[in-house]
């Protein structure tokens, strides 16, 4: 007996080792087989979790940009068919009568034509048919998530029916939401060219671009196997979301500026009697309002801006007519000079607003000592050229204050010989002109090509006109930057719109710094300018510009366009409070403006006391009283004055008695740049090589119009 035990235990081992042997032989020759077999009978299921783009919020926390999320309504035809088709001997799909499918589907339809009514029932029914086994067919596109919400809400009533009535009326089947996310501006076209906006991918434009690393997540994936009895096995990778952007923009600060620069050009717009535009109130206006002590920008805005939500429609700027004979092309073109940040992208001849700069390095270096002199004939003659003054009869006798004051080209000329080519061309450099900010913004202009070097500024008529800011270009960030350190003691910070990173929990992952690039002059001269400054709103030109109860510096501009003979002009005004201590810059462009009087810079003051008199209160700047420094006895007074120059219907309409409002008196300022008998600033500017650097700097400047590249 127990030898019959030990040759049955001896068959068996000996067949499993046969067996595990040739198991061993299968796995090595066929195993791969086999688990494809094996697979073939199991479902798997992958899928994407896409990642939230971070959010763009002003300084205070306002959302200006956020992503919302959408869902995509998905049939899978597969499910909902539940049996409906079966395979013949040739392998063709047949259609059988299975009871419960045609009621799941019939349930089904129901269901999504309740939600959503814009579904065809007959559409649905032949995707049934036509894609039997498919399991993503897309039925709704991008479906807020409050439609995602009431679909859910009748497979959960379905779910409460009693047995025998849901086996009656069938079941909701084959149905899924798919999340994705749109990208949504609250404001619609508040700080439209800063915030920029995005596709489907990336940033397209403006912070959207700069920032899109930033902004950008990680999606994440749902791994799943299910075998035939339904065990699903699954693994979930979740997504990581952008990080949030804290722009420097004060979004109650932009909304001002953006209402007082459409509110300018809509009354100075030419209309026919049917209201047709003829003219629009400028080629272009823009502002930009900074903080001097840190580069941070607190609104920077041009007009027309545009919205963000549906930034490719043309139709607010277009009429029908127009439109449909416009190739692709052309409105393309359009597009991108719609969505133009003009003061990064756009250079010009400044004017008069860098007349401060000159005299700054002439103190600085002492080729100035601020006693000097000079007598104003109302021209000088240089290189067989005339160019001529503000006051063509002169000012008499100007000293180095008073010239700013009067806004005197002739002084200003005479100043320019003491100071001598090599200290203009590195005090021009000095305060950043010709040269990027690098601001953190896409796109910005390089000027380099569209100033004097050195040895060009050894000619005394280029030396001349560049003392008053003509026959070369900056932009409006390099002037505001540059002018901040005038009056801030010296430091020339990087401006930037962006002061935080935040991720999704709102901890801080960066933090934007003040950064000084470099000193440009003393405390002692930075004082004396602001001194100078102050007057010219309170003596000078620029007494549209103030506010009653506030001290308020600044400095007028009135710069001649190329070409000369076509008498455009471009005006503008930087202003800055309080005089002691100042916390805020307001720096307004306006470019040919539609009026019959150009050279007037009253139209570019009249904006920033429009606007001064209305953010200085909601920033706390103080007033003259607080200040406690050269204070004024009139009271506070912030009410806005009515722009001039209104145009009605093709005519030029001055405000006041005519035009049935109360003003307080103005008297035109008399500032203009204009420099030969025949009103002509000789063109004597550098001639453009085709390197790589001023390729840049042409492309950089929107082209409008012909003049309007300063080249």
């Amino acid at each position: 007996m127990q030898r019959k035990l030990y040759i049955v235990f001896g068959g068996v081992c000996v067949l499993l080792v046969v067996l595990i042997g040739r198991l061993m032989y299968i796995e090595a020759t066929s195993g791969k087989r086999y688990e494809k077999i094996v697979l073939s009978q199991q479902s798997f299921d992958s899928s994407i979790i896409p990642f939230q783009r971070g959010d763009i919020t002003d300084a205070r926390g306002t959302v200006l940009a956020t992503s919302v999320d959408v869902y995509n309504v998905i049939l899978d035809c597969n499910v909902l068919n539940g049996g409906r088709f079966d395979t013949n001997e040739e392998g063709e799909f047949v259609k059988k009568k299975v009871d419960a499918a045609e009621k799941n589907i019939n349930h089904t339809i129901n269901a999504l034509l309740t939600v959503f009514p814009e579904l065809s029932e007959e559409e649905i029914r032949k995707t049934l048919d036509e894609k039997r086994t498919s399991p993503y067919i897309v039925l709704v596109k991008k479906t807020p998530y409050e439609n995602r919400q009431k679909f859910q809400e009748l497979v959960e009533k379905d779910a409460e029916r009693k047995s025998e009535v849901a086996a009656e009326e069938g079941y909701i089947k084959g149905i899924w939401f798919e999340k994705e996310y749109v990208r949504k501006y609250p404001y619609n076209d508040i700080a439209s060219a800063v915030i920029g906006f995005a596709n489907s991918e990336s940033g397209v434009i403006g912070l959207e671009a700069q920032y899109n690393t930033a902004l950008s997540g990680v999606n994440g994936r749902s791994y799943g196997y299910k075998s035939e009895d339904n065990n699903l096995t699954q693994t979930v990778v979740e997504p990581e979301d952008g990080h949030t952007i804290e722009m420097t923009i004060d979004v109650n600060v932009q909304t001002i500026v953006q209402n007082e620069l459409e509110t300018w050009n809509l009354q100075h717009r030419t209309t026919d009697d049917a209201g047709n535009v003829l003219q629009e109130g400028s080629v272009h206006t823009a502002c930009i309002v900074m903080n001097p002590k840190n580069g941070n920008i607190l609104a920077m805005a041009s007009f027309p801006s545009f919205d963000l939500n549906n930034p490719r429609d043309l139709t607010a700027y277009y009429s029908k007519e127009q439109l449909s004979v416009m190739s692709e092309e052309e409105k393309m073109d359009s597009l991108n000079r719609i969505w133009q940040n003009l003061p990064i992208n756009y250079s010009y001849e400044p004017g008069s607003t860098f007349k401060p700069f000159t005299v700054a390095m002439g103190l600085e270096t002492g080729t100035l000592t601020g006693d000097e002199i000079y007598e104003c004939n109302g021209k000088e003659d240089i290189s067989g050229f005339e160019i001529h003054c503000v006051n063509r009869n002169g000012h008499g006798q100007e000293t180095v204050e008073k010239a700013l004051w009067d806004s005197c080209n002739d002084a200003l000329m005479q100043m320019s010989y003491s100071i001598g080519g090599d200290i203009f061309s590195r005090y021009q450099h000095t305060f950043g002109f010709g040269q990027k900010t690098n601001i953190d913004l896409p796109g910005e202009a390089n000027t380099a090509a569209v100033i004097y070097q050195k040895e060009d500024l050894q000619k005394t008529i280029n030396l001349a006109t560049n003392s008053f800011g003509q026959n070369f270009n900056v932009t409006m960030i390099q002037l505001a930057t540059g002018f901040s350190s005038l009056i801030n003691g010296g430091n020339l910070y990087y401006p930037h719109v962006v002061q935080r990173e935040l991720d999704k929990n709102g901890n801080v992952i960066r933090s934007v710094e003040p950064v000084i690039m470099r000193r440009t002059l003393s405390e002692e001269v930075s004082q004396t300018m602001k001194g100078y400054l102050y007057g010219v709103v309170r003596e000078g030109t620029g007494k549209v510009a103030g506010v009653s109860g506030y001290n308020i510096g600044g400095k007028t501009g009135t710069a001649q366009k190329l070409p000369r003979s076509a008498g455009n002009y471009l005006v503008s005004f930087i202003g800055f409070a309080p005089f002691d201590d100042p916390e805020i810059v307001c720096y307004v462009i306006i470019d040919t403006p539609n009026v019959d009087d150009q050279p007037h810079s009253n139209y570019a003051q009249e904006i920033v006391h429009n606007i001064f008199t209305q953010i200085l209160p909601y920033l706390n700047i103080e007033t003259a009283a607080e200040e406690g420094v050269g204070a004024i006895d009139e009271p506070v007074d912030t009410s806005r004055v009515e722009y001039s120059g209104v145009r009605t219907n093709g005519t030029e309409q001055e405000q006041g008695e005519e035009a049935g409002t109360e003003t307080k008196p103005q008297e035109p300022e008399q500032e203009t740049e204009t420099q030969a008998e025949t009103g002509d600033v000789p063109n004597t500017r550098p001639e453009i090589q085709n390197t790589e650097d001023e390729q840049e700097a042409a492309t950089a400047e929107p082209t409008w119009e012909a003049e309007d590249t300063g080249v």
